[in-house]
């Protein structure tokens, strides 16, 4: 699999989450989002708590509820099994630990995680990462699993101004993520070229990864550049983010991002 592209699977509210209305419910739209994505020919499926916000930290203070890894684990696990496609876990807001043990339930691939290194404000305040216990946690569970960190994460703003290309190579060097995640600044929107640019200038062959706003009309721009993209928005009814998974859509994006296209290029030096 050279560059994925992975379609998001947003769950309704599990069973912690205040607008919870059954797991029948949630395991029901689920699957029906993953065939959709399935059939418009992704590469792999995200399987994320979308549908509990607003959202607990994730962090070792403020952790998710139990049945949030649990009902991750349960879909994702229903979803590779049916669809035989490779799969992946984000647990909002924040939580690396609960992903990664959801992940090793599911047999899934990778793991998202939002605030890996370094500290953000965010809607649900101060996050801070915690990739040394994550990491400890993956040595336990699943050595196999893949971590992919998100770099000045949507919905959230970095607590100290800092350089950008200093920051992202400390991400790339020193925080044992295997890949990094561009974003734009909310949910939907894309990633600037510029802001690409400035970290692959940084980062060299560590792969960057587009996770949000990846649309037929910017692919031509964001898709050569990238090394894989989570895609949520986009292949949803009208393009938005609340409907369903729309088939056509999956395909329009899959035609603009060709899975045979050649990698990009690599710089020397």
């Amino acid at each position: 699999m050279t560059k994925p592209l992975l379609g998001v699977v947003h769950l309704r509210p599990l069973p912690s989450a205040a607008r919870f209305t059954s797991m029948a419910d949630v395991l029901d739209a689920a699957l029906a989002d993953a065939r959709a994505l399935h059939q418009g020919g992704v590469d792999g499926i995200v399987v994320e708590n979308f549908g509990d916000a607003p959202f607990h930290k994730g962090t070792s203070a403020d952790p998710v509820p139990p049945d949030v890894p649990a009902g991750l684990a349960l879909v994702a696990h229903r979803i590779r099994a049916e669809l035989e496609l490779p799969v992946a876990i984000n647990c909002l807001r924040n939580d690396g630990v609960a992903a990664m043990a959801a992940a090793a339930v599911a047999g899934a691939r990778w793991i998202r995680v939002n605030v890996w290194s370094g500290a953000y404000c965010t809607d649900q305040g101060v996050i801070e990462g915690e990739a040394a216990r994550v990491l400890a946690w993956r040595q336990r569970l699943d050595r196999r699993v893949q971590v992919l960190a998100d770099f000045l994460v949507k919905h959230a703003l970095p607590l100290v101004p800092f350089d950008t290309a200093t920051a992202a190579k400390d991400l790339a060097e020193r925080s044992g993520a295997d890949g990094m995640i561009l974003s734009g600044t909310r949910t939907g929107e894309p990633v600037d070229v510029a802001l690409f640019d400035t970290v692959r200038a940084a980062v060299g062959q560590f792969p960057i990864w587009i996770g949000s706003g990846l649309t037929p009309d910017n692919a031509a721009a964001l898709w050569p550049r990238c090394d894989g993209a989570i895609v949520g928005t986009f292949v949803k009814r009208d393009g938005r983010v609340g409907e369903r998974v729309d088939v056509r859509r999956v395909r329009a994006l899959r035609a603009a991002c060709p899975a045979s296209a050649p990698p990009r290029p690599r710089r020397r030096g």
